[in-house]
Protein backbone atom coordinates (compact mmCIF):
# COMPACT_ATOMS: atom_id res chain seq x y z
CA UNK A 1 0.00 0.00 0.00
CA UNK A 2 1.33 3.42 -0.98
CA UNK A 3 1.85 5.92 1.84
CA UNK A 4 -0.59 8.83 1.89
CA UNK A 5 1.16 12.09 1.08
CA UNK A 6 1.16 15.04 3.43
CA UNK A 7 -0.47 17.14 0.69
CA UNK A 8 -3.46 14.77 0.48
CA UNK A 9 -3.86 14.75 4.26
CA UNK A 10 -3.84 18.53 4.42
CA UNK A 11 -6.33 18.78 1.56
CA UNK A 12 -8.65 16.33 3.31
CA UNK A 13 -8.40 18.28 6.54
CA UNK A 14 -9.35 21.50 4.75
CA UNK A 15 -12.39 19.85 3.16
CA UNK A 16 -13.54 18.34 6.45
CA UNK A 17 -13.00 21.48 8.53
CA UNK A 18 -16.32 23.19 7.66
CA UNK A 19 -18.22 20.00 8.50
CA UNK A 20 -16.47 19.65 11.85
CA UNK A 21 -16.94 23.33 12.71
CA UNK A 22 -20.61 23.18 11.67
CA UNK A 23 -21.20 20.14 13.85
CA UNK A 24 -19.48 21.81 16.79
CA UNK A 25 -21.48 25.02 16.38
CA UNK A 26 -24.76 23.10 16.40
CA UNK A 27 -23.89 21.03 19.47
CA UNK A 28 -22.57 24.10 21.30
CA UNK A 29 -25.55 26.25 20.31
CA UNK A 30 -26.17 28.93 21.34
CA UNK A 31 -22.85 30.75 21.50
CA UNK A 32 -24.24 34.29 21.34
CA UNK A 33 -27.52 36.12 22.18
CA UNK A 34 -30.68 34.88 20.47
CA UNK A 35 -33.17 37.26 18.88
CA UNK A 36 -36.90 36.73 19.46
CA UNK A 37 -39.03 38.62 16.97
CA UNK A 38 -42.44 39.70 18.27
CA UNK A 39 -44.52 40.87 15.29
CA UNK A 40 -46.65 43.25 17.33
CA UNK A 41 -46.07 46.36 19.39
CA UNK A 42 -45.54 46.42 23.18
CA UNK A 43 -48.71 46.11 25.23
CA UNK A 44 -50.35 43.27 23.33
CA UNK A 45 -50.62 39.58 24.18
CA UNK A 46 -47.56 38.53 22.15
CA UNK A 47 -45.27 41.09 23.72
CA UNK A 48 -46.66 40.24 27.15
CA UNK A 49 -45.86 36.54 26.67
CA UNK A 50 -42.44 37.15 25.14
CA UNK A 51 -41.27 39.29 28.03
CA UNK A 52 -42.49 36.79 30.58
CA UNK A 53 -40.52 34.06 28.79
CA UNK A 54 -37.40 36.18 28.27
CA UNK A 55 -35.40 35.71 31.48
CA UNK A 56 -36.17 32.03 32.07
CA UNK A 57 -35.49 31.10 28.44
CA UNK A 58 -32.18 32.97 28.65
CA UNK A 59 -31.35 30.91 31.74
CA UNK A 60 -32.24 27.68 29.93
CA UNK A 61 -30.13 28.50 26.88
CA UNK A 62 -27.28 30.20 28.70
CA UNK A 63 -27.53 33.27 26.47
CA UNK A 64 -29.47 36.52 26.49
CA UNK A 65 -32.78 36.66 24.64
CA UNK A 66 -33.22 39.94 22.81
CA UNK A 67 -36.84 40.81 22.04
CA UNK A 68 -37.36 42.77 18.86
CA UNK A 69 -40.81 44.22 18.11
CA UNK A 70 -41.25 44.35 14.32
CA UNK A 71 -44.77 45.59 13.65
CA UNK A 72 -46.98 46.23 10.66
CA UNK A 73 -49.37 44.59 8.16
CA UNK A 74 -51.25 42.49 10.74
CA UNK A 75 -47.98 40.98 11.94
CA UNK A 76 -46.68 40.19 8.45
CA UNK A 77 -43.68 42.52 8.69
CA UNK A 78 -42.23 40.61 11.63
CA UNK A 79 -43.04 37.27 10.03
CA UNK A 80 -41.21 38.27 6.85
CA UNK A 81 -38.15 39.47 8.78
CA UNK A 82 -37.99 36.17 10.66
CA UNK A 83 -38.51 34.08 7.51
CA UNK A 84 -35.63 35.84 5.77
CA UNK A 85 -33.24 35.48 8.70
CA UNK A 86 -30.31 33.08 8.53
CA UNK A 87 -31.67 29.67 9.62
CA UNK A 88 -29.09 29.08 12.34
CA UNK A 89 -31.22 29.24 15.49
CA UNK A 90 -30.26 32.80 16.38
CA UNK A 91 -33.61 34.19 15.22
CA UNK A 92 -36.87 32.93 16.68
CA UNK A 93 -40.38 34.15 15.98
CA UNK A 94 -43.10 34.33 18.61
CA UNK A 95 -46.00 33.73 16.24
CA UNK A 96 -49.68 33.57 17.08
CA UNK A 97 -52.91 32.26 15.66
CA UNK A 98 -53.28 35.32 13.44
CA UNK A 99 -49.83 35.50 11.92
CA UNK A 100 -49.33 31.75 11.52
CA UNK A 101 -52.81 30.29 10.88
CA UNK A 102 -55.10 33.08 9.64
CA UNK A 103 -53.17 35.64 7.60
CA UNK A 104 -52.39 33.23 4.77
CA UNK A 105 -56.11 32.93 4.03
CA UNK A 106 -57.09 36.55 4.64
CA UNK A 107 -54.12 38.00 2.73
CA UNK A 108 -53.33 35.66 -0.17
CA UNK A 109 -51.06 38.36 -1.64
CA UNK A 110 -48.59 37.99 1.24
CA UNK A 111 -45.54 36.24 -0.22
CA UNK A 112 -44.40 34.44 2.93
CA UNK A 113 -46.56 31.37 3.61
CA UNK A 114 -45.85 30.42 7.22
CA UNK A 115 -46.44 26.67 6.79
CA UNK A 116 -43.76 26.63 4.09
CA UNK A 117 -41.37 29.15 5.62
CA UNK A 118 -41.04 28.00 9.25
CA UNK A 119 -40.44 25.09 11.56
CA UNK A 120 -42.68 25.05 14.61
CA UNK A 121 -40.80 24.35 17.84
CA UNK A 122 -43.71 24.24 20.31
CA UNK A 123 -46.87 26.00 21.36
CA UNK A 124 -46.30 28.10 24.49
CA UNK A 125 -49.62 29.59 25.61
CA UNK A 126 -53.29 29.99 24.94
CA UNK A 127 -54.85 33.32 25.87
CA UNK A 128 -58.65 33.55 26.20
CA UNK A 129 -60.59 36.35 24.57
CA UNK A 130 -63.04 38.87 26.01
CA UNK A 131 -65.81 41.12 24.75
CA UNK A 132 -65.54 44.59 26.25
CA UNK A 133 -67.25 47.93 25.69
CA UNK A 134 -66.39 51.49 26.58
CA UNK A 135 -68.26 52.56 29.75
CA UNK A 136 -70.10 55.23 27.75
CA UNK A 137 -72.03 52.48 25.95
CA UNK A 138 -75.25 51.80 27.91
CA UNK A 139 -75.11 47.99 27.71
CA UNK A 140 -74.17 45.41 30.34
CA UNK A 141 -74.68 42.10 28.53
CA UNK A 142 -74.30 40.54 25.09
CA UNK A 143 -78.09 40.52 24.74
CA UNK A 144 -78.26 44.25 25.44
CA UNK A 145 -75.38 44.88 23.03
CA UNK A 146 -77.19 43.07 20.23
CA UNK A 147 -80.40 45.03 20.81
CA UNK A 148 -78.48 48.30 20.92
CA UNK A 149 -76.58 47.51 17.72
CA UNK A 150 -79.71 46.39 15.85
CA UNK A 151 -81.23 49.79 16.49
CA UNK A 152 -78.10 51.48 15.06
CA UNK A 153 -76.92 49.42 12.07
CA UNK A 154 -73.51 50.50 10.81
CA UNK A 155 -73.23 53.37 13.33
CA UNK A 156 -71.05 51.61 15.92
CA UNK A 157 -67.38 50.62 15.68
CA UNK A 158 -65.24 47.83 17.08
CA UNK A 159 -61.45 47.69 17.21
CA UNK A 160 -59.47 44.74 15.86
CA UNK A 161 -55.81 43.80 16.12
CA UNK A 162 -55.45 43.98 12.34
CA UNK A 163 -57.71 42.96 9.48
CA UNK A 164 -56.41 39.40 9.58
CA UNK A 165 -56.55 38.89 13.33
CA UNK A 166 -58.63 36.25 15.05
CA UNK A 167 -60.26 39.10 17.01
CA UNK A 168 -61.61 40.52 13.74
CA UNK A 169 -62.78 37.12 12.44
CA UNK A 170 -64.40 36.20 15.75
CA UNK A 171 -66.27 39.51 15.80
CA UNK A 172 -67.34 39.05 12.18
CA UNK A 173 -68.68 35.61 13.07
CA UNK A 174 -70.49 37.04 16.08
CA UNK A 175 -72.13 39.74 13.94
CA UNK A 176 -73.15 37.18 11.35
CA UNK A 177 -74.79 34.97 13.97
CA UNK A 178 -76.42 37.91 15.82
CA UNK A 179 -77.69 39.64 12.68
CA UNK A 180 -76.01 42.97 13.41
CA UNK A 181 -73.65 45.30 11.55
CA UNK A 182 -70.79 47.01 13.39
CA UNK A 183 -67.90 48.66 11.53
CA UNK A 184 -64.36 47.39 12.07
CA UNK A 185 -61.47 49.73 12.85
CA UNK A 186 -58.16 47.88 12.38
CA UNK A 187 -55.26 49.07 14.50
CA UNK A 188 -51.61 48.78 13.52
CA UNK A 189 -49.36 46.93 15.89
CA UNK A 190 -51.85 44.37 17.17
CA UNK A 191 -53.89 44.06 20.34
CA UNK A 192 -52.00 46.78 22.20
CA UNK A 193 -53.25 49.56 19.94
CA UNK A 194 -56.71 48.02 19.53
CA UNK A 195 -57.29 47.74 23.29
CA UNK A 196 -56.04 51.28 23.91
CA UNK A 197 -58.35 52.58 21.18
CA UNK A 198 -61.34 51.00 22.93
CA UNK A 199 -60.23 52.26 26.36
CA UNK A 200 -59.90 55.79 25.01
CA UNK A 201 -63.37 55.67 23.46
CA UNK A 202 -62.16 55.86 19.85
CA UNK A 203 -64.40 52.83 19.26
CA UNK A 204 -67.31 51.57 21.31
CA UNK A 205 -66.27 47.95 21.73
CA UNK A 206 -63.72 45.25 21.05
CA UNK A 207 -63.07 41.51 21.22
CA UNK A 208 -59.46 40.92 22.22
CA UNK A 209 -57.28 38.82 24.50
CA UNK A 210 -57.58 38.92 28.27
CA UNK A 211 -53.96 40.01 28.66
CA UNK A 212 -54.67 43.10 26.54
CA UNK A 213 -58.01 44.05 28.10
CA UNK A 214 -57.79 43.19 31.81
CA UNK A 215 -55.59 46.17 32.78
CA UNK A 216 -58.20 48.56 31.31
CA UNK A 217 -61.07 46.61 32.87
CA UNK A 218 -59.40 46.79 36.30
CA UNK A 219 -58.90 50.54 35.95
CA UNK A 220 -62.55 51.05 34.96
CA UNK A 221 -61.79 52.20 31.41
CA UNK A 222 -63.56 49.21 29.87
CA UNK A 223 -66.56 47.08 30.88
CA UNK A 224 -66.58 43.31 30.30
CA UNK A 225 -69.65 41.68 28.76
CA UNK A 226 -68.41 38.13 28.18
CA UNK A 227 -65.33 35.92 28.07
CA UNK A 228 -64.48 33.82 25.05
CA UNK A 229 -63.42 30.61 26.75
CA UNK A 230 -64.85 27.18 27.59
CA UNK A 231 -65.54 28.29 31.17
CA UNK A 232 -65.58 31.45 33.29
CA UNK A 233 -62.22 32.92 34.19
CA UNK A 234 -60.91 33.20 37.74
CA UNK A 235 -59.83 36.76 36.95
CA UNK A 236 -63.46 37.72 36.25
CA UNK A 237 -65.72 35.00 37.74
CA UNK A 238 -68.86 37.15 37.53
CA UNK A 239 -68.59 37.54 33.75
CA UNK A 240 -70.45 34.90 31.66
CA UNK A 241 -68.93 33.04 28.72
CA UNK A 242 -70.11 33.60 25.16
CA UNK A 243 -71.65 30.14 25.33
CA UNK A 244 -73.73 31.24 28.32
CA UNK A 245 -74.68 34.31 26.30
CA UNK A 246 -76.10 32.22 23.46
CA UNK A 247 -73.03 31.68 21.24
CA UNK A 248 -71.87 28.15 21.96
CA UNK A 249 -69.62 27.99 18.88
CA UNK A 250 -67.64 31.09 19.79
CA UNK A 251 -64.77 29.66 21.85
CA UNK A 252 -61.67 31.33 20.42
CA UNK A 253 -58.34 31.65 22.14
CA UNK A 254 -55.15 33.26 20.89
CA UNK A 255 -52.55 30.52 20.95
CA UNK A 256 -48.91 31.41 20.51
CA UNK A 257 -45.83 29.39 19.66
CA UNK A 258 -42.12 29.56 18.97
CA UNK A 259 -40.98 29.19 15.36
CA UNK A 260 -37.65 29.22 13.54
CA UNK A 261 -36.91 29.74 9.83
CA UNK A 262 -37.11 26.73 7.54
CA UNK A 263 -33.66 25.17 7.16
CA UNK A 264 -32.71 25.57 10.82
CA UNK A 265 -30.60 22.50 11.73
CA UNK A 266 -32.41 19.66 13.43
CA UNK A 267 -29.86 19.72 16.26
CA UNK A 268 -30.77 23.34 17.00
CA UNK A 269 -34.52 22.58 17.06
CA UNK A 270 -33.75 19.65 19.33
CA UNK A 271 -31.92 22.02 21.69
CA UNK A 272 -34.62 24.69 21.59
CA UNK A 273 -37.59 22.42 22.24
CA UNK A 274 -36.78 21.36 25.84
CA UNK A 275 -35.47 24.84 26.65
CA UNK A 276 -38.80 26.45 25.67
CA UNK A 277 -40.88 23.71 27.31
CA UNK A 278 -38.93 24.03 30.57
CA UNK A 279 -39.43 27.79 30.42
CA UNK A 280 -43.19 27.42 30.13
CA UNK A 281 -43.29 24.95 33.04
CA UNK A 282 -41.44 27.30 35.38
CA UNK A 283 -43.56 28.25 38.40
CA UNK A 284 -42.85 31.98 38.15
CA UNK A 285 -43.61 32.04 34.41
CA UNK A 286 -46.92 30.25 35.04
CA UNK A 287 -47.79 32.62 37.89
CA UNK A 288 -47.17 35.70 35.77
CA UNK A 289 -49.20 34.30 32.87
CA UNK A 290 -52.10 33.50 35.18
CA UNK A 291 -52.37 37.16 36.20
CA UNK A 292 -53.85 37.70 32.72
CA UNK A 293 -55.70 34.35 32.67
CA UNK A 294 -53.25 33.02 30.08
CA UNK A 295 -52.58 29.29 30.18
CA UNK A 296 -49.14 27.77 29.68
CA UNK A 297 -49.59 25.03 27.07
CA UNK A 298 -46.73 23.19 25.37
CA UNK A 299 -46.64 20.60 22.60
CA UNK A 300 -45.51 16.99 22.99
CA UNK A 301 -42.99 17.48 20.20
CA UNK A 302 -42.27 19.75 17.23
CA UNK A 303 -44.07 17.19 15.06
CA UNK A 304 -47.18 17.36 17.27
CA UNK A 305 -47.08 21.15 17.12
CA UNK A 306 -46.87 21.00 13.33
CA UNK A 307 -49.98 18.81 13.20
CA UNK A 308 -51.90 21.22 15.45
CA UNK A 309 -50.69 24.21 13.41
CA UNK A 310 -51.85 22.66 10.14
CA UNK A 311 -55.29 21.86 11.61
CA UNK A 312 -55.66 25.47 12.80
CA UNK A 313 -54.64 26.77 9.39
CA UNK A 314 -57.33 24.63 7.72
CA UNK A 315 -60.00 25.51 10.29
CA UNK A 316 -59.50 29.25 9.87
CA UNK A 317 -59.30 29.00 6.09
CA UNK A 318 -62.88 27.72 6.19
CA UNK A 319 -64.01 30.53 8.53
CA UNK A 320 -62.41 33.15 6.29
CA UNK A 321 -64.17 31.68 3.26
CA UNK A 322 -67.52 31.35 5.02
CA UNK A 323 -67.65 34.99 6.14
CA UNK A 324 -65.98 36.39 3.03
CA UNK A 325 -63.03 37.94 4.84
CA UNK A 326 -60.45 37.59 2.05
CA UNK A 327 -58.63 40.87 1.44
CA UNK A 328 -58.23 41.77 -2.24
Amino acid sequence: MKPVSLRILLASAVLLAPVIVGAQSETQYPMRPVRMIVPFQPGGASDFVGRIMQNKLAEELGQNIVIENRTGASGYVGVEVAAQATPDGYTMLLGNIGTMAINASVFPRFKVKPLNAFIGVTQVVDVPGMVAVHPSLPVKSIKELISYAKARPGKLNFSAAGAGSNSRLAFEYFMQQAGIKIVMVAYKGGAGGASLGAAQGEVQMTMLTSSSLLPYVRSGRLRLLAVIAPKRLSAAPEVPTMAESGFADLVVGSWQGVFVPKGTPRAVVKRLFPAVVNTMKDAEVIRRLETASAASITSESPAAFRKFWESEHNRWAKVVNDIGAVAH
